[in-house]
């Protein structure tokens, strides 16, 4: 009996041991670092690779400080036109300053999701219809700035902000519709405008070399002839003298 109850004790001395240098001894990997608190106080940030701890005394918290996506819910959002959208949008951040986001903040996660949020409306509400959907990348990089500004104290870096969607009831896209199809329109004519005002210009300008050397008007009706008289038609011209008509034209006393 006495042999068992040394075993026994060898084995409990043993799975003890285990455990204590389970706990005294942590591996961290190259995207890991521990935040280790030695009875409660913050004594630093270790890693990567092997790690002792004093086991029971000090205790150490694992942050990952790859880049992590998070998605922003959608939003609804009254544009400065008062339209109103449904807005979602993905950011991509990273923890730089472990102690911080483990310190400064309970849940760097939820409140980095919560902070996105609440920014993506306040800063889409400022701008019109147009402007979101026409200037993305500039409304993108504001949003990344207000958020990396104010995560700074987290020990988050905020590396991109990208708008995904931008829904619009079915009313509003109707709206948008007839609206870009009379601007349509509206070039349309504006374009039709210019080509007859300088077709006008044009046709002034001929004139004005025509009247000016008679000569030229001659060759112009000749070159005219020419094109009629290759064509396949059974109309016989007759070419009218100028001097002719120029002649009849006089007025007898």
């Amino acid at each position: 009996m006495d042999m068992f109850a040394d075993l026994a004790f060898y084995l409990v001395a043993i799975v003890i041991a285990v455990a204590i240098l389970a706990s005294a001894v942590k591996i961290l990997r190259e995207y890991e670092r521990g935040v280790v608190f030695t009875l409660g106080r913050f004594t630093g940030v270790k890693g990567p690779g092997l790690i002792l701890l004093i086991p029971y005394v000090q205790q150490m918290i694992r942050v990952d400080l790859r880049t992590r996506v998070l998605d922003v819910p959608s939003q609804d959002v009254i544009s400065h036109d008062n339209v109103s959208v449904r807005v979602s949008a993905v950011i991509y951040f990273r923890v730089i300053d472990p102690e911080k986001s483990t310190i400064q903040v309970e849940d760097f996660m939820m409140a980095t999701s919560q902070l996105a949020q609440t920014t993506l409306r306040s800063v889409l509400g400022k701008h019109d219809l147009d402007e979101m959907l026409a200037e993305r990348d500039r409304l993108n990089s504001d949003i990344q700035e207000i958020l990396d500004a104010q995560t700074d104290a987290w020990g988050i870096k905020v590396a991109t902000v990208e708008i995904k969607h931008v829904d619009i009831n079915e009313s509003m896209i109707r709206a948008i519709a007839r609206q870009a199809e009379a601007e349509r329109e509206r070039r349309a004519k504006v374009i039709n405008a210019e080509g007859e005002q300088q077709a006008a210009a044009k046709l002034l300008e001929a004139a004005e070399i025509l009247a000016k050397q008679p000569e030229a008007m001659q060759l112009r009706y000749l070159s005219t002839l020419n094109v009629i008289a290759s064509e396949k038609t059974s109309t016989i011209l007759f070419p009218f003298p100028m001097e002719l008509g120029n002649l009849m034209a006089i007025k007898p006393k």
